[in-house]
């Protein structure tokens, strides 16, 4: 009887697993079959839903439309750049707060944690007049420093180092003669490797898809990023869907190549941890 109900109750959370993951994947399956038939089709009632023959027609219209490339290099450059400063910066910061005392510490940390809570609208005034006054507006300064190390990222990587960190691995350290950068390249970084992973994919991703701070920031259309060029092939009066689509979903391909690689890498890394230790 107990069997029986295990094996009914093991059906509905599949059933269940499976339904969520239809729901997830579907607009993504929407997207590319919106990016591969023209707008006259996505307005068909009933809605067309098997994938067309457009797409190399309407990635044809979306080079001609923005300049893609350098759009997406910006972002690349950018993405890139935030990322690593802010694994570098976050990882530091990180270390430091969870296995060194300094004074202060504790009050540093209260308010670290107490700026997470403000939402980050509410600073987008102040930080355009201080950009403006550095003289920043239409560089992507704007885009890399004020990022470089995040209040998550701080947080993440402490809690991370409390747990993974012995102390006697830095003792053993110090007593060979280590310093405070030294114990953190060669002793905490190996170890924090799979939560910089999850940092970094988190990090990329998230200044990838950043949209409205680019836009404010950047002033030339020669810099724009990704985000920003796609949200122009919105027309004024009339907006080519599938158009749109098509420029969303290369601007989302990268997104999904990085997630799976560095998913699969985190992964690998919590298995040589488990192994190692």
């Amino acid at each position: 009887m107990i069997q029986h109900e295990s094996r009914w109750l093991r059906f509905i959370v599949e059933v269940a697993l499976l339904l969520g993951l239809i729901i997830s994947i579907f607009p993504f399956y929407w997207m590319i079959v919106m990016a591969t038939n023209t707008t006259s089709d996505i307005y068909r009632v009933p809605p067309k839903l098997i994938f067309g023959s457009q797409l190399l027609t309407n990635i044809a219209h979306v080079l001609q439309s923005i300049d893609f490339y350098r759009s997406f290099l910006n972002t690349v450059l950018v993405a890139g750049s935030v990322t690593l400063l802010v694994l570098f910066f976050c990882s530091l910061a990180g270390f430091t707060f969870a296995k060194f005392e300094f004074p202060g510490k504790n009050t540093l940390f209260v308010i670290l944690i107490g700026t997470m809570i403000l939402p980050s609208a509410g600073s987008l005034v102040a930080s355009f007049v201080i950009m403006s006054d550095l003289h920043w507006i239409g560089t992507f300064l704007p885009l890399i420093v004020p990022t470089m190390v995040t209040a998550f990222g701080i947080f993440w990587l402490r809690q991370y180092s409390l747990g993974a960190i012995p102390n006697e691995l830095i003792d053993a350290a110090k007593i060979d003669g280590a310093g405070h950068f030294r114990i953190y390249w060669n002793v905490a970084l190996p170890t924090l490797r799979p939560a910089l992973g999850f940092l970094g994919i988190f990090t990329f991703i998230g200044s990838w898809n950043d949209y409205l701070w680019p836009l404010i920031v950047l002033n030339d259309p020669k810099l724009f990023t990704l985000q920003v060029a796609v949200a122009n092939l919105n027309g004024v009066y009339n907006t080519d869907y599938s158009m749109v689509m098509t420029g969303t979903l290369l601007a989302t391909i990268p997104l999904i190549i990085i997630f799976f690689l560095g998913t699969r890498q985190f992964i690998a890394n919590i298995s040589a941890g488990a192994i190692k230790f």
